[in-house]
């Protein structure tokens, strides 16, 4: 057997919900490849916040480097700010382990519909290479004369070699693994230093890099071109700023937001990376039991790519896309009326079937 030990933040809302369906497949999967999973839950919350006056305590990133991989539910409730919830756990994970590159896969399943004309299942499949540590989400900035018609907020952007090297350089590797191809979200036509900065690396690495061909385009164009034809695209890389919206948005082209995944990745391996749902807490549906545990149960599969176990891997994505297909345990997001629970036994079964 081989052991991992996972921290598990369920956190807010349906975070609370689709956790257990992830922990649930993984248990399944485990029993089949040899995985044992020691999982430790923390209840670093909005609720938390409010009751002790911090979203997780002083040590908390102490606490998570003993685990291997780290797998969140979903952050935010109401009365909570939330700045007060990001900057108060997800940005510190991000940035206290180094987790520079977020990974956000996009896919057009068979069962589930996108609403964009055109976006076919098998031909829409491709990932948002995300910088996640610096660019447009830098702590440097404030605000001044609060309240008065003169008041004011700067807020700075950090572009530098080494953060914008690494996750350009990840992006051409992951491009010459998949279709070869690769696309730059850029904005150098308006934002007079740091995009032509960006530009400029990107053009320095590509040359690294001839079996990839890639191109760049304006963020506008780019977001215009995601609906228009999304199958063109393969690998598409951005700064913090321009790949959050570029996700969101292609998950919606997917067809829903309840089924993206996403990984917070160190990919050195010298601290633990945190897999999540893009999704957020969904306050209004949080106790329904009606949450789209898709998400949650692809980063999960996600986090066994990244421990070393592609097979496993490989038979919970299979057992998603089975579920989706099928059409019987849809929840309503994808217009169905099935509950979490039901996908998730689903998922489980079908893991389990392809044991036998």
């Amino acid at each position: 057997m081989t052991k991992h030990r996972i921290a598990l933040i369920p956190g807010d809302g349906i975070g609370t919900e689709v956790v257990p369906a992830a922990r649930r497949v993984l248990e399944a999967v485990g029993a089949r490849h040899g995985l044992e999973w020691e999982f430790t839950e923390f209840d670093w919350s909005c609720r938390r916040y409010l009751r002790q006056g911090a979203m997780m305590p002083e040590d908390g990133l102490e606490r998570l480097r003993e685990h291997d991989a780290i797998l969140l539910g979903a952050v935010g409730y109401p009365g909570v700010p939330d700045h007060v919830s990001l900057w108060g756990l997800l940005i510190p994970i991000r940035r206290g382990f180094q987790q520079y590159v977020n990974l956000r896969p996009i896919k057009v399943f068979e069962g589930v519909p996108s609403p964009v004309r055109g976006a076919l299942p098998g031909e829409v499949d491709f990932v948002v290479v995300r910088e996640n540590v610096e660019g447009e989400y830098s702590e440097i900035g404030g605000r001044m004369n609060r309240g008065f018609p003169d008041e004011l907020a700067v807020q700075e952007a950090v572009f530098t070699r080494a953060g914008v090297t690494r996750v350009v350089d990840y992006a051409f590797a992951l491009a010459e693994r998949r279709r070869g191809r690769l696309t730059s979200a850029t904005k150098s036509n308006g934002i007079v230093h740091t995009m032509p900065f960006w530009d400029e690396l990107v053009a320095e690495r590509a040359a690294r890099h001839p079996a990839v061909s890639w191109d760049q385009e304006h963020i506008d164009a780019l977001a215009a071109k995601l609906v228009l034809d999304p199958a063109r695209f393969d690998v598409v890389v951005g700064s913090n700023l321009f790949g959050d919206i570029l996700s969101d948005l292609a998950a919606a082209v997917a067809g829903s937001i309840g089924i993206a995944p996403s990984a917070n990745l160190n990919p050195e391996r010298a601290h633990p990376s945190m897999f999540e749902p893009v999704h957020g807490s969904a306050p209004d549906i949080a106790g329904r039991g009606i949450a789209n545990p898709v998400g949650a149960i692809w980063s999960a599969a996600m986090m066994l790519e990244h421990l070393g176990h592609p097979d496993a891997a490989e038979d919970v994505n299979a057992a998603i896309a089975a579920a989706l297909a099928d059409g019987t345990v849809l929840t309503p997001d994808l217009g169905g009326s099935a509950g979490t629970k039901e996908v998730t036994e689903y998922v489980v079964e079908l893991v389990e079937a392809a044991a036998r």
